[in-house]
């Protein structure tokens, strides 16, 4: 192991004198300022801006490139034009294409778009001037809708909503985009003197053929559009009072379920009222409530095959807990989570059957010096878990320009039930964490969390620190979590207990200018060392990820080959896919190739294939992709894992696994469109179909079909599930 510290401390060495020139730049001491126009022509957000109030609003156009080289000239212009009247902030956008249609790159019409793969443009506002936080709204030459949150330039809320309107218009020259996004959409607040509006704005586009992306105003490429210290003022508003903005939506369900178990066939039928309100009380508090809360149009977890000793995490895909979910998320990762909405709504662990949540509420509260929230859930008793309450709160102080400390309570109490011969139990935990960012380059990240389980009455901690280090030549970071082995977040997720995590390492970002059709060459490497938490010295395993080939090709397209030397210390019952390994020592080294190709074209293809050792025996494992996308209205993919396991295990045992995944989709227009797939596991003989219809009739208000059919084979007992459901949202802002 010495020998790897040894070539460790080399390479970052080497990274430090190699990375002299840093092209970074600090924010402006003075923003520049644009302006936005009042109007009182009745814009038609049609994708033409043929009003002429359009004509004598001031154009800003003089964007900055980050992408694929920062700085210098660029291909495509962009114009932009702001204006408003008593309802709405009006953005009309040209984005220039020699080509004009036949250059348009769009997958597909899907709301909250993949933003690499497509041509877009996208308006990102502080309207409270934090400078850690900020709404996005997004389009691509089609009219897709996406809306984000981003926190910090950290963390992302994909999935927050706002009522918003976008629509788009192609020509010969490039194509138009014309936003309207209303006030109440907005969370502001209004000084005394109303003309003195000033709010954080940046503009951000991706002309995908040429991965050419530039914004305004001019920011570092190694940080995102996102990075609000660097933000323009936008100023010349004159907004109005801030009103009771309040969001109703209800919905009517129906579904019809029909299981077979070993031939026996059960049926039944549901019908579900229920909904959410969102009542923003302030410009910076917003409370929401939600009754009967149902997600029943949620995209459903694919299979995975896991070979490894750490915990399968499946990220939360419900509507509810990922708005506003950045605020929870602190200093946290995928691999010590002490709040995971996931734990809601669920009869056992993250792939058990659903539980009726019976209502809600959320509470948050944002402002330029502090954040606060709190979360409370109630979910009802099944057959197989008692009824449950859930809380959390959390507080966050904001300091310095881009810093904060916060604290997190979780507690979940499960009910005593008679008829489930279960008694009352609880579970509490206390998080510390926080973040420091000294200049823009570096950051700092911190987390300290301990949990309290009184059905056992223990104590247990785990906690993470990270610092990371990155600029336009190169990236250097070091992570170290731990976990206990008495740390239990019964409200969170942990990838492992009993154990310490060290992951140093980094990557040097070479652009060659000299060859035009690379983007970035990013060779570099990462150490991950295990050890128990309860004795250090008790070595679990550790690997280096080498990646000496790391390929951005200008088109979009990537090559990387990579090569994994590992050690292992196998002191536990551990048996991956059902294969009993010997308690023992092992080292072996494994290899990867992964390829994709330009993901923006109408046919394109991804693959992954990785050899070597594997404990005491051989794995192959091979990943294919195939996307064929015509027209933007008409995708179909198929994605295919094999795993071939070669005298592995206590009984030198050879193993295959094929898990198939075919989808399609086809949409009319981005409002109505139709989506399935269908997947199949071999391990356990399960296959799955999805098949999701949506029209969204007006504004967020949603019409949904969805058809569910589950069967497994694999098991002791076959089992097969059919559900139909329909639902209908309709959404109100008053």
């Amino acid at each position: 192991m010495k020998k790897v510290l040894v070539f460790l401390t080399f390479i970052i060495h080497a990274y430090y004198l190699i990375a002299q020139e840093v092209e970074n730049f600090p924010p402006p001491t003075k923003p520049p300022e644009i302006r936005a126009i009042r109007t009182s022509e009745d814009i038609k957000v049609d994708g033409e801006l043929m009003e002429d109030s359009w004509q004598k609003a001031p154009v800003t156009h003089d964007f900055y490139r980050i992408e694929p080289r920062q700085g210098g000239t660029y291909r495509y212009q962009t114009q932009v034009r702001l204006l408003y009247d008593e309802k709405n902030l009006y953005v009309g956008v040209f984005c220039t294409d020699s080509l004009g249609k036949k250059g348009v790159r769009v997958q597909d019409l899907r709301r909250d778009f993949s933003w690499g793969e497509n041509d877009a443009f996208g308006i990102q506002l502080d309207p409270q001037n934090l400078k850690q936080y900020c709404v996005s709204f997004q389009t691509t030459p089609y009219g897709n809708q996406r809306d984000m949150q981003n926190f910090n330039d950290n963390n992302t809320d994909d999935n927050w909503n706002a009522l918003w309107t976008v629509r788009t218009h192609q020509t010969d020259s490039g194509y138009f985009a014309e936003f309207a996004i209303p006030f109440k959409s907005i969370r502001y607040e209004r000084p005394e003197i109303a003309d003195s509006v000033t709010w954080g704005i940046t503009f951000t586009r991706l002309a995908r053929r040429e991965y050419e992306q530039t914004v305004f105003p001019a920011i570092p490429q190694s940080f995102s559009p996102y990075r609000m210290t660097y933000a323009a003022q936008l100023k010349g508003l004159t907004v109005p009072e801030p009103s009771a903005n309040v969001r109703i939506e209800p919905y009517f369900l129906y579904q019809y379920e029909d299981t077979e178990i070993n031939g026996e066939t059960i049926s039944d039928d549901n019908v579900k009222l229920g909904g959410d309100i969102k009542w923003a009380i302030n410009p910076r508090s917003v409370l929401d409530l939600t009754f009967n809360t149902d997600f029943a149009q949620a995209d459903v977890d694919q299979a995975v095959n896991n070979l490894e000793r750490f915990n399968v995490y499946f990220p939360e895909k419900r509507q509810f807990f990922l708005e506003n979910s950045g605020i929870w998320a602190g200093a946290a990762d995928r691999s010590v989570i002490p709040f995971f909405s996931r734990t809601i709504g669920l009869q056992g662990n993250f792939n058990a059957e659903p539980a009726r949540i019976d209502g809600g509420a959320r509470y948050t509260m944002r402002n330029d010096d502090r954040s606060t929230a709190g979360l409370y859930m109630h979910q009802a008793q099944t057959a197989n878990s008692p009824a449950a309450s859930f809380a959390v709160g959390r507080y966050i102080q904001n300091y310095g320009k881009e810093n904060n400390v916060g604290i997190m309570f979780t507690h979940r109490l499960d009910e005593a039930s008679e008829e489930l011969r279960v008694t009352q139990s609880n579970n509490t935990t206390l998080t510390v964490d926080g973040l420091i960012r000294p200049k823009s380059e570096l950051t700092f990240s911190y987390l300290l969390s301990g949990s309290r389980d009184n059905s056992n009455d223990t104590l247990g901690l785990s906690g993470k620190f990270f610092a990371g280090y990155n600029t336009n030549k190169f990236y250097l970071g070091w992570l170290t979590n731990f976990v206990t082995e008495d740390y239990n977040p019964d409200m969170g997720f942990v990838f492992q207990k009993n154990v310490i995590w060290h992951n140093p390492g980094g990557y040097f970002i070479w652009r060659p200018k000299s060859i035009p059709w690379i983007r970035r060459f990013d060779p570099g490497a990462f150490f991950n060392y295990y050890q128990d938490a309860s004795d250090p010295t008790n070595f679990q395993q550790a690997s280096i990820y080498l990646f000496p080939i790391y390929v951005y090709f200008t088109d979009g397209s990537f090559f990387e080959y990579a090569i994994y030397p590992t050690w292992q210390n196998i002191n536990f019952d551990f048996a991956p896919l059902g294969l009993s390994i010997a308690q023992d020592e092992y080292y072996y080294t494994r290899h990867q190739i992964n390829y994709n190709s330009d993901q923006s074209r109408k046919l394109s293809v991804s693959g992954k294939l990785g050899w070597g050792g594997f404990y005491n025996g051989k794995r192959l494992t091979a990943n294919g992709g195939l996307r064929y996308a015509p027209i933007p209205h008409v995708a179909f993919t198929a994605d295919y894992e094999y795993n071939n396991l070669d005298n592995l295990g206590v009984l030198l045992e050879d193993l295959d696994t094929h898990l198939a995944t075919f989808g399609a989709r086809f949409a009319l227009n981005p409002r109505l469109q139709l989506s399935a797939f269908y997947q199949y596991n071999s391990f356990d003989e399960q296959g799955r179909w999805n098949v999701r219809g949506s029209w969204e009739y007006r504004p967020l208000s949603f019409i949904y079909l969805v058809f569910n059919d589950t069967q497994i084979n694999g098991l002791e007992q076959s089992f097969e599930q059919q559900q139909l459901i329909g639902k209908v949202t309709f959404l109100k802002q008053f």
